[in-house]
């Protein structure tokens, strides 16, 4: 049975990925642990803040409580689009009043015995009734969300337990998924690559040389640091360009 694919062990092959590519074998490295972590940590952050691959769409269910209308949702959640209900009027438990009254005896009617009655335009025209229903006795539910704090407030003071809200969420990509993913996970060991030379330049930038009995050694601190940040820079340019499958912008107006 092959061994389960874990987040520690992707971190892992890319670390020894980035410690090969710096010659790692063949020269001892100024590098630790540490640092090998930080260059993770800081490609991580640095591709969540610019590239829209980063994040995903989903569909969370939350059960509301009665006399409560502050939450907390997960640490992975970054904004809330849009709370959907079943039911209008106040939240008084899961049986509250539907706002979809005759849907079966519509169906039936209007699309089953579209020959003799209705259509899909008569169809469109209901639907369009529920839709206005719901914007007058409350379907539609107002609602603050701080993505600082993660709490979700509503704007309005449940009477009853047990409804159901559904989310439209948009949420941190897992870290497992980015090392997974072929079009994202070469993108971070390059930009850790980088990251890394710049940092080994940092410390041999100290000492422009090392004494020894033939006048010293002259070190590439300089020189490193502008090779890791100039591939930092062509990294950020490829997100730029969408390289690793982020979608482009839409048209803006304005």
């Amino acid at each position: 049975m092959a061994e389960q694919t874990t987040l520690d062990t992707l971190k892992q092959d890319a670390i020894t990925y980035v410690k090969l590519q710096l010659g790692d074998g063949m020269i001892d490295l100024e590098l630790d642990p540490e640092h090998y972590e930080v260059a993770y940590q800081k490609a991580l952050g640095i591709y969540r803040q610019r590239a829209t691959n980063a994040y995903e769409e989903s569909y969370n269910f939350l059960e509301i409580e009665e006399d409560k209308n502050v939450y907390t949702l997960p640490q992975e959640v970054q904004s809330v689009r849009q709370i959907f209900r079943r039911t209008i009027g106040n939240i008084q438990g899961p049986y509250s009043s539907s706002f979809d009254p005759f849907s079966a005896s519509s169906l039936n009617t209007y699309l089953l015995n579209y020959n003799y009655a209705g259509g899909l335009a008569t169809y469109e025209f209901y639907t369009q009734y529920v839709e206005q229903a719901a914007r007058m006795f409350g379907g539609f539910v107002n609602y603050t969300f701080n993505p600082a704090t993660k709490q979700l407030q509503l704007v309005r003071d449940p009477r009853g337990e047990g409804e159901v809200f559904l989310l439209w969420t948009y949420n941190l990509r897992p870290e497992i998924q980015i090392l997974t993913d072929y079009s994202t996970s070469q993108w971070m060991k390059d930009y850790m690559i980088g990251n890394c030379k710049h940092m080994i330049g940092e410390a041999r930038e100290k000492f422009a040389t090392i004494a020894g009995p033939q006048g010293g050694t002259a070190l590439n601190g300089a020189a490193m640091k502008a090779e890791g940040q100039a591939i930092m820079d062509g990294k950020i340019e490829e997100l730029k360009n969408y390289v690793d499958g982020s979608q482009p912008l839409t048209w803006v107006i304005g």
